[in-house]
């Protein structure tokens, strides 16, 4: 590495997700930066295992990062998509009440976006809904109109195209192993594809690891349950799965993401609290597929990201997926891909926000959970606006 006066970089970014790589790109317009990823490329963990669906900006607390990032992120990555040609659509979304005692719940999702100020959203009748949707048997819906796709891989791979550009030196098969303060900022000792130690001088660290978020904190010397001016750094894991519909036929008969209303009517309490998601929902792909996912399970701390899928949930998504397609059947559906949620609650705390905590030039970001991929550039603007 090419060192410059004292330090090797102005900063360090770990991990090379969609968030980090957006960080990268942000922070290189001013500063020299290093991205250090364990794994061999671009983007294969958390951003690579989710429903690529580009979020409005729902359902999250009026003023909350998640809120208030996914809004802009939302503008920010549609620019970027048309920019340098990465295949997204606007494909909108119904946020479906499909009994009667779910209206007055829908009442509080418009509620929720309406003080969120989300654009091109729409109170649909059951008639309009189902004009939209046939195949699904709404009795009121709300539209989403700035809620769509994106290629999640084509978008990581632009990122890190476009860092490189502008000189970021991107350097996988590289793991931190510690992180100590020095005089001009941080001493990083990182291990490199050989298992070798090699050491970085860099100014600003920024933590963008997803699950290894609170192993670099910890690397770093920060106490993983908080202390003083500490938050909590430590994080759960929730599992999320998917089937797909393989029925390519009943697959093309919903054109749009759909999801049920949740049972408080959404927010970051009740429903997210409980389960750690919004509940099994519709999401269509680019290529015309349809998706039906995720679930949520909790894991025990500790427990390993097992990535391989499996069948041993096909009843219950069958039963949760024909409430919004009653078409499904046994046959229709297999086994998806399979993701996991970094948070910052464990089931039945309040749902917690996302963390972007800075302190002497230590950079944390922690739970970025969804709407993290739609927030991705917004982040890397907050994370810009966070260091000196």
């Amino acid at each position: 590495m090419v060192a410059s006066g004292e330090l090797d970089a102005d900063v360090v970014v770990v991990g090379a997700g969609v968030v980090g790589l957006a960080v990268a790109v942000r922070l290189a317009r001013e500063r020299s930066v290093v991205v250090i990823e364990r794994r061999e490329g671009p983007a294969l963990e958390t951003s690579a295992h989710n429903s690529q669906v580009v979020h409005a900006g729902i359902y999250s607390p009026a003023g909350s990062l998640k809120h208030l990032l996914c809004v802009a992120g939302n503008r920010a990555l549609y620019a970027w998509c048309e920019r340098y040609d990465v295949p997204a659509g606007r494909t909108g979304k119904l946020v479906a009440a499909l009994t009667e005692r779910e209206l007055p719940a829908l009442d509080l999702v418009w509620e929720q976006a309406a003080a969120n100020g989300v654009p091109g959203m729409r109170r649909l009748t059951a008639a309009e809904a189902r004009a939209l949707e046939p195949a699904v048997p709404s009795r009121a819906a709300l539209y989403s109109g700035s809620s769509g796709v994106v290629d999640a891989a084509v978008y990581a791979r632009s990122l890190e195209s476009e860092a490189r550009s502008r000189g970021v030196l991107i350097a996988y098969r590289h793991e931190l192993r510690g992180a100590a303060r020095a005089a001009a900022g941080f001493a990083l000792e990182v291990a490199d594809p050989d298992a070798l130690p090699q050491r970085l001088r860099c100014g600003a660290l920024v933590n963008a690891a997803g699950h290894g978020a609170p192993l670099v904190a910890r690397s770093a010397g920060y106490p993983l349950d908080g202390e003083d001016a500490v938050p909590v750094l430590r994080q759960r894991v929730n599992k999320g799965r998917y089937y797909d519909v393989v029925d390519t036929s009943l697959a093309r008969s919903v054109s749009r993401h759909v999801y049920p209303v949740p049972p408080d009517g959404g927010g970051m309490g009740g429903q997210l609290a409980l389960t750690g998601g919004l509940g099994v929902h519709l999401t269509v792909d680019l290529d015309g597929g349809l998706r039906l996912g995720p679930d949520s399970e909790w894991l025990a701390d500790g427990a390993p990201l097992d990535y391989r899928a499996n069948d041993d949930r096909r009843q219950e998504f069958l039963a949760a997926g024909r409430r919004l397609l009653p078409a499904l059947r046994a046959e229709t559906i297999a086994p998806g891909q399979i993701g996991y949620r970094p948070k910052l609650h464990g089931p039945g705390e309040p749902a917690a926000d996302f963390l972007i905590w800075h302190d002497r030039g230590y950079l944390h970001l922690g739970g970025i959970e969804s709407p993290g991929l739609t927030a991705s550039l917004a982040i890397a603007e907050e994370v810009a606006a966070h260091l000196p």
